[in-house]
């Protein structure tokens, strides 16, 4: 299976969950470029991929190592996309092993599914007609 990056924002309360091609700095900031405020802080954990983004300006990286035991520090933590992460591996795990060139469409219709429970009844049909149209 490719790499899988999960994003979590913290003040909307959304997440994601990439595929990539490669586990790479070139692959993260391609996934972090995408941001509207002037700088961005990234919760990591101690992945060398994320290594750059300290000497990077748009960025302020906060992290913990769990090789060194240190699972949080405050407001610094990775636990939220470990979570959801674990529930993505959870829902293609009855699918017996999914090909790289379906897994895209398979993590769409797990977020789709992880959206549709976050929302009421009402909203969660127009969300899901919405979705499918």
């Amino acid at each position: 299976m490719p790499p899988v990056f999960t994003l979590v924002d913290r003040g909307a309360d959304e997440r994601y969950v990439v595929p990539a091609k490669s586990a790479e700095e070139s692959t993260v900031r391609l996934l972090l470029g995408d941001h509207e405020q002037e700088s961005l802080t990234v919760y990591t954990d101690g992945f060398r991929a994320y290594d750059p983004l300290e000497d990077d300006d748009s960025f302020t990286r906060e992290y913990v190592v769990h090789g060194d035991g240190e699972y949080a520090d405050g407001e610094v933590h990775v636990n939220s996309c470990e979570s959801h992460t674990s529930l993505a591996r959870r829902w293609l795990s009855p699918h017996r092993g999914v090909s790289k060139d379906k897994l895209t469409p398979y993590l769409r219709a797990f977020e789709l599914r992880r959206e549709l429970y976050r929302k009421p009844g009402d909203e969660a049909l127009r969300h899901a007609l919405n979705a499918a149209l």
